[in-house]
């Protein structure tokens, strides 16, 4: 799929994407003449993040992509030549510009999956300068991807199903690329819809906003409204000359004159109402009802929920602490609600950006019911917020989830495991740090009741485990070994691209969202606990181990 065929590609990463010593190790495998040895990388994380038991994995999408449009450009080689030393064979920059992934494979942890340390996310394999290559873009696709996603659910997680979560944090992310990205992720993670109107274009994120304070701000109350008569709109300016027919087929009709502060009843019959006078009426009520002073009410606020009531008259939010919640905010929220109420509309919720947002919604709720949401809320305040009885329904969550402040990256590792088909592990001083050789499988077992028992690693070689067979396997960081029964097996990394070819079409991001709820669902409680989690269990098989301590024993190859 070339790029610009591809509705997303203007969101692909480019090949330069990397870092300079991929190029480096790609000349010396060349003059080595080992370009094309056929090798195998492994993509994974050591710890999950935020100290709790689990991730998302997250970014399939961007790497498929990414190796479909892969290709070094001219102006690609012409750089690298520029970075290399002058005396490079000129042979090699014409190997560059020969070079795609149409001899890569993928396997992969499907998109939404639960993910679990040393459980490969990526299997890339292919030719070796290839692979060797995509190691940079491909840790940056995935790595955030599955941040976001992972703190995304954990963010659902703490404010249960019944909360409409909204991302709002692109301009706190960490660049555009990093915006569309947190926002794609977050919603894969469990939101509900983001302000970033991009990945609503590009990725199918559902977006949503109201209003900011600086409208409200920008009204001081005196405005004039304009002249009726002056926005007589003519019949020509709709009928402009456009080859392929009128561009506005529904407004050809007859003229349109537009009443800046008129509005028709909801039901479309009736006569319109001067809404700006009926919101003075209104406020005499309900500055009674709460006891306060109808000059108490800021005027220019009042003529900002009008100004926005006629503009989305089915859709009216108010933004209520620009001055004061119970002074002006919550008074002219309400008459103008009153008024949209008495012509058939309903008004949706008030908007709530500081102070105590659970102490405000309660005392608003209890004069009216409707929803509040903020736009930077950590872990700690979202479960105040969501704690029974809150009666906040929508919470706008921005900074916390776009910066993950908890932890700032997952720290995933792109890791040789096997050259020509024999295994390479890489052996250190730190334990941690080792990897395991060979080409692998993956595969989680379960319980009769469906619940997760753990996953084991073993050597691509050997038969897969059996429902209802015993299995020896080794718990990785265990000294002994254990033996399990498994009731079900479900082997978790699938074929995506064979020699550079999409073997099935990927899910839809909102297909991987329920995917990963559902995944979410089957942890257990302990293991779905934010702090002080269980562990979960990642098991080699004895195969595999046998292979590691021989490896380890005498050196890896």
């Amino acid at each position: 799929m070339a790029a610009e065929q591809d509705p997303e590609g203007r969101a692909a990463a480019r090949p330069l994407l990397t870092d300079l010593y991929q190029a480096t190790m790609a000349l010396g495998y060349w003059r080595a003449g080992r370009a094309q040895d056929q090798a195998e990388f492994e993509l994974f994380f050591r710890q999950c993040p935020f100290g709790g038991a689990f991730a998302l994995a997250a970014g399939l999408r961007d790497c498929v992509r990414f190796l479909r449009a892969f290709r070094l450009r001219d102006a690609d080689v012409q750089f690298l030549a520029s970075a290399l030393p002058p005396d490079t064979d000129p042979a090699f920059f014409e190997h560059l510009r020969a070079l795609d992934c149409s001899g890569v494979t993928v396997r992969a942890l499907p998109e939404g999956s639960l993910a679990f340390p040393g459980v490969p996310l990526l299997q890339v394999s292919g030719p070796l300068l290839v692979v060797q290559l995509l190691e940079t873009p491909l840790l940056c696709l995935v790595s955030y991807a599955s941040l976001i996603a992972t703190n995304a659910a954990r963010l659902r997680l703490i404010a249960g199903p019944d909360k409409r979560l909204l991302e709002m944090g692109l301009r706190r992310a960490q660049g555009p690329d990093g915006g569309l990205t947190a926002s794609t992720y977050s919603y894969l993670g469990g939101f509900d819809a983001s302000s970033n109107v991009l990945a609503g274009q590009l990725r199918g994120v559902p977006v949503a906003g109201t209003l900011a304070h600086s409208f409200v701000t920008s009204f001081s109350g005196s405005e004039v409204p304009p002249d009726p008569v002056s926005t007589l709109v003519p019949l020509a300016a709709f009928q402009r000359a456009d080859p392929q027919g009128d561009p506005f087929p529904r407004r050809r009709s007859r003229q349109s004159l537009l009443s800046p502060q008129m509005l028709a009843p909801a039901a479309g019959q009736g006569s319109q109402v001067n809404l700006a006078a009926s919101v003075e009426t209104w406020l005499e009520r309900v500055c009674g009802h709460l006891g306060l002073g109808v000059q108490e009410p800021h005027r220019g606020e009042r003529a900002a929920f009008v100004a926005y009531a006629l503009a989305f008259p089915r859709a009216f939010q108010g933004l209520l602490d620009t001055y004061s919640v119970r002074r002006s905010g919550l008074p002219n929220f309400l008459a103008v609600a009153l008024a949209l109420q008495e012509l058939g509309y309903q008004a949706v919720g008030v908007r709530l950006d500081s102070g105590d947002l659970l102490q405000q919604a309660r005392e608003i709720r209890g004069v009216f019911r409707t929803a509040a949401a903020h736009n930077n809320i950590d872990e700690e305040e979202l479960a105040r917020l969501a704690q029974k009885g809150s009666e906040v329904n929508v919470i706008g969550i921005g900074t916390s989830v776009v910066t993950c402040p908890r932890q700032p990256s997952l720290g995933c590792v792109y890791k040789l495991v096997s050259v020509g088909g024999q295994p390479r592990m890489k052996l250190t001083e730190d334990p941690e740090k080792q990897t395991l050789p060979g080409s692998k499988a993956a595969f989680r077992l379960l319980g009769s009741d469906g619940s997760l028992l753990l996953d084991v690693l073993q050597l691509a070689e050997e038969p897969p485990p059996r429902a209802g067979q015993e299995l020896r396997v080794w718990p990785r960081g265990a000294r002994e070994s254990r033996t399990v029964r498994p009731a079900h097996v479900e082997p978790l990394l699938r074929l995506c691209v064979q020699q550079g070819q999409l073997c099935k079409p990927l899910p839809s991001l909102a297909e991987s969202r329920a995917f990963a709820q559902q995944s979410l669902h089957r942890l257990s409680p302990a293991h779905r606990r934010l702090e002080q989690p269980a562990l979960y269990q990642v098991a080699l098989s004895e195969k595999l181990q046998a292979l590691v301590d021989r490896l380890s024993a005498r050196g890896a190859l």
